[in-house]
């Protein structure tokens, strides 16, 4: 067997990179589609996909969904999130960096990777957590390669996301989560935001010391 193929499957999280091309550029792991009625999402033990519960009603994720390998939202992240909306005690959730990618095809499969280009997100707020959602094009995207702003995408598209967003943890007859999109940014603060969940996740995982101030 060659030196260069493992005999197992790496983990998605931990065994993948963002990518060398990476804020720019992404590797995303892509967990759920719009063709899903039930939520999946990595057992990070094991790296496999497993079922996280049936979608809520008409909920159903209008782009195809999942997050970036190699990052984490702790303090940098909640540090930047408190920075731009003058919250205080917000922490980070977490949880690997969510993305979801724009496509005009039809890709029905979860569980794969997909090259995935940032062009800005939701600063969320869940529950006093930040839980920030990038949005990217797929890269090569024959209908929306020429999207390279949320500005560019129409107004509809940003509202099926945002109310995904903000309803899809609600029942009928409880009172309602406590979930905010404080703020929606481009791409530079995209990159921020993929910058700061890199240097969580080698705080958390790599033992590097990197907190921004």
């Amino acid at each position: 067997m060659s030196d260069s193929i493992k005999p197992y499957m790496s983990h998605p999280w931990h065994g993948i990179s963002a990518g060398t091309q990476s804020p720019e550029i992404l590797n995303a792991f892509i967990e759920m589609t719009p063709a899903d009625s039930v939520k999946y999402e990595i057992d990070k033990e094991s790296g496999f996909l497993k079922v996280d519960r049936p979608q809520k009603f008409s909920n159903i994720v209008p782009a195809l969904y999942g997050f970036v390998p190699q990052t984490y939202c702790a303090e940098n992240v909640a540090s930047l999130c408190m920075r731009a909306t003058q919250k205080t005690d917000i922490i980070g959730d977490g949880d690997p960096l969510d993305i979801c990618v724009l496509t005009e095809r039809t890709i029905l499969q979860g569980n794969i990777l997909v090259p995935a280009i940032p062009i800005g997100g939701f600063r969320m707020i869940d529950g006093g957590e930040a839980d920030d959602k990038i949005i990217a094009i797929l890269k090569g995207d024959e209908v929306f390669q020429n999207w390279h702003s949320l500005e560019d995408c129409p107004d509809s598209l940003i509202n099926r996301l945002k109310h995904y967003f903000l309803t899809y943890k609600q029942m009928p007859g409880e009172e309602g989560h406590e979930t905010e999109i404080a703020e929606i940014y481009g791409k530079e603060k995209a990159y921020e935001v993929i910058r700061a969940s890199q240097m969580d996740y080698d705080l958390h995982y790599k033992g590097e010391k990197l907190v921004t101030k």
